[in-house]
């Protein structure tokens, strides 16, 4: 099918409804500029600092565990996306072809959960952003702007958003480039390449972070490659998305620690941003406050697709169109706002917690998802089943997806770092998260094992309709 954006409304009608094929819009290289251009933002930035900030490895080696965790995590992530086209569904619902439709509720409703926690984040990044740039602006102002832009921009959806990010990946590309030459040019900072060094516990926890970052995207990359058409291809929006988004965080993340050795120790990663570029700190963080306001918007627009979903659950007949998504968009925000403003001070701080304990129980979930999808099932599903609330042939629950899912999570408590709990494997360890890793090693082959033995397996496999092409 032709592209024709000009025909496509840009306020988006559809939530999580089947895309039909007559209505598919876009091309592939979309997906590239989408995922460079919204990962160059000061959350990623902060995250990447930490490899030296908090683990204390020098530079070379704070890179190096940034590329490496980028390269694993993004091969998940892009595997996800590569999904979307083929389904013309958002992540979270296909998950009910797995784990049936009540049993996939705990995942979407998680999912949700984190997503809500990456949109407050960030609204507290622009405000500080915007707080720096014109310190008369009070943060819980800049707060409510940063809110505001980015649920405007989420309730418009899908296009608008590929609109903006692909202007970002310009602005925001040709900007980081120019902030790295800056600092590389202006250090002023004697131990800007000794500083800290080698551990290996601090060197698998960069690693981790950085993969974890690019997992995190997971239950709902394929949300934005849904309205592609289905014969772009697996391989195509694959190495658009891996390379888009590991490109664009690798940016980011080394930009964070690269600011944070060219000020003194001791300094918050924004206000090293600020002071390491100088003269064009003020311009850098202007680029970062509308970044973080574009790429905002995918969180807002994902934890309204994953409330839809879990509500859908119970009301099988109801697919909502814009207006729902729009009031579910604004009881969202306003929730958010008040929280930040709030606990604005060390909010950050709590979300990056937050996120690692969520993950425990997301990683499972992505290895079930990837090896049903291209292994066992080769993309073949029945549509209609996963939007009725008995399942239709997935059934309400599907007890070998929840066993290898909840397996997943056991095996991971050991390698476990978080505030919450730390394992004994990761106290050996020095405190190194490894439990992601150990997830996906062990769910993968116990789902594949336990699926393929089940002759109902067999059975809704015959008697799906919907194929990869």
């Amino acid at each position: 099918m032709a592209d024709s954006r000009s025909a496509v409304p840009l306020i988006e009608k559809h939530t999580i409804g089947y895309v039909p094929h007559e209505e598919r819009h876009g091309k592939v290289r979309d997906l590239f500029t989408l995922w460079f251009g919204g990962n160059i933002a000061p959350l990623p930035i902060v995250t990447g600092a930490l490899g030296v900030q908090i683990y204390h490895l020098n530079l070379f080696w704070g890179v190096i565990a940034i590329l490496v965790g980028q390269a694993i995590g993004g091969v998940l992530m892009a595997l996800h996306s590569a999904q979307g086209p083929q389904m013309g569904i958002p992540q979270m619902i296909q998950s009910r072809a797995q784990f049936g439709s009540w049993g996939a509720l705990l995942v979407t409703v998680i999912a949700g959960v984190m997503y809500v926690g990456f949109f407050a984040s960030n609204i507290v990044l622009a405000g500080k952003s915007l707080h720096g740039i014109e310190s008369t602006i009070p943060v819980p102002v800049g707060i409510l702007v940063g809110a505001v832009g980015s649920g405007l921009i989420g309730i418009i959806g899908y296009r608008f958003i590929h609109i903006l990010n692909r202007i970002g990946t310009w602005v925001l590309g040709i900007g980081i480039v120019i902030g790295f030459t800056y600092i590389a040019t202006h250090v002023t900072t004697a131990d800007f390449l000794t500083r800290g060094g080698f551990n290996i516990a601090g060197w698998l926890a960069t690693v981790s972070l950085s993969a974890l970052w690019q997992i995190a995207f997971a239950p709902y990359v394929s949300d934005y490659s849904r309205y592609l058409p289905a014969n772009v291809g697996v391989a195509r929006t694959f190495w658009a998305t891996y390379l888009g988004c590991t490109l664009g965080s690798s940016l980011a993340f080394v930009f964070g620690a690269v600011a944070v050795l060219a000020v003194p120790p001791g300094v918050d990663t924004m206000d090293a941003v600020k002071l390491s570029t100088g003269a064009i700190g003020p311009f850098m963080l202007v680029l970062f406050l509308l970044s973080v306001i574009s790429h905002n918007a995918l969180n807002l627009y994902g934890a309204v697709l994953s409330v839809i979903t879990s509500l859908q659950t119970f009301a099988y007949k109801w697919i909502p169109t814009v207006k729902a998504r729009a009031v579910l968009s604004l009881i969202i925000m306003a929730a958010c706002c008040f929280a930040a403003v709030g606990a604005s001070k060390d909010f950050v701080g709590h979300f990056v917690d937050l996120v690692l304990a969520l993950l425990v129980v997301l990683v499972p979930w992505t290895a079930i998802n990837l090896i049903d999808f291209y292994v066992i099932h080769k993309g073949k599903y029945d549509v209609d089943s996963i939007f009725r609330v008995d399942g239709g042939i997935y059934g309400r629950f599907n007890m070998q997806a929840l066993i290898a899912y909840a397996v997943g999570i056991a095996v991971q408590i050991p390698f476990m770092n978080t505030p919450i709990y730390v394992g004994s494997f990761s106290a050996h360890l020095d405190g190194a998260d490894l439990s992601w890793l150990v997830g996906i090693i062990v769910t993968t082959p116990l789902y594949y094992w336990l699926a393929t033995r089940d002759t109902a397996y067999r059975r809704r496999q015959n008697q799906a309709s919907v194929t990869v092409h």
